[in-house]
């Protein structure tokens, strides 16, 4: 049985990416780091959410590149980023 190459991925939701994960992960941020009196429990628990969660999507954004290619690279140019890349590329 022969099989056929799978049609490359298309990015059709720039939408979801843009008004929806991008808040979404500010939200995160904000909700780690807003409080009246901060504990040192809450700050390393905070630290440790907020460097797990920018590890995090350094791996997706890599992904999504892998994946879609220059179509997510041109959305990237398009839409700022929460966390930008320092020293410029893709």
């Amino acid at each position: 049985m022969r099989e056929r190459a799978a049609a490359p991925p298309v990015l059709r939701q720039p939408f979801f990416y843009r008004f929806v994960r991008h808040p979404l992960y500010a939200g995160f941020f904000l909700a780690f780091w807003a409080t009246p009196a901060m504990t040192a429990g809450h700050l390393l628990l905070a630290a440790g959410l907020s460097l797990y969660m920018l590890i995090a999507i350094r791996f997706e954004e890599r992904d999504l590149i892998d994946v879609f290619g220059e179509a997510y690279v041109s959305y990237r140019r398009r839409v700022g980023m929460l966390v930008p890349r320092i020293g410029g590329g893709p």
